[in-house]
């Protein structure tokens, strides 16, 4: 529904929680969530959904938020970074800060995200699947070594605790 400066009521769920968002259609999904619902952790790397570091899940799937427009958040499921954690950090979180998968903190929303997505659909990737799971998100400082080892430990502790 539309009001009189053109905006819209976008209907949506963030983080497990229902939400009715106001904006001009085309606002960028990334800028909404950081405004108007102060979920700062999703990024803006390069603002042309090259970088990953706006990643969120959009109903299980990957996103760019940079690129979607608000719109198309309409009846869906959002994961940010910020509802990756439930009590207790995730695997994936806890594994970063144990190996050091995270330095200036820019791309480490959206590779956490991208780890979460990819484990969900493969419990037990290989060192290949896990480069290939994070290929669309840049880093600029760690090298990248850090961040697949994060992930292959996180992997390692949950085939342990199972």
């Amino acid at each position: 529904m539309r009001d009189s400066a053109g905006k819209i009521r976008v209907s949506c769920r963030v983080n497990g929680r229902d939400v009715i968002l106001e904006a001009y259609p085309m606002a960028r999904l990334l800028d909404v969530l950081r405004e108007q619902l102060c979920l700062t952790g999703t990024k803006e790397g390069c603002g042309e959904g090259e970088c990953g570091a706006c990643s969120v899940e959009m109903d299980g799937a990957l996103v760019n938020s940079c690129l979607v427009p608000v719109l198309q958040a309409e009846g869906t499921e959002i994961l940010t970074v910020e509802g990756v954690a439930g009590k207790r950090l995730h695997p994936i979180q806890q594994a970063f800060l144990a190996y050091g998968g995270a330095q200036c903190g820019i791309c480490t929303p959206g590779m956490i995200l991208a780890a979460v997505n990819l484990l969900a659909r493969h419990p037990k990737p290989t060192e290949a699947e896990i480069r290939e799971g994070l290929a669309g998100n840049l880093c600029r400082c760690t090298g990248y070594t850090k961040i697949f080892e994060s992930v292959l430990q996180a992997c390692r502790e949950s085939e342990r605790g199972s």
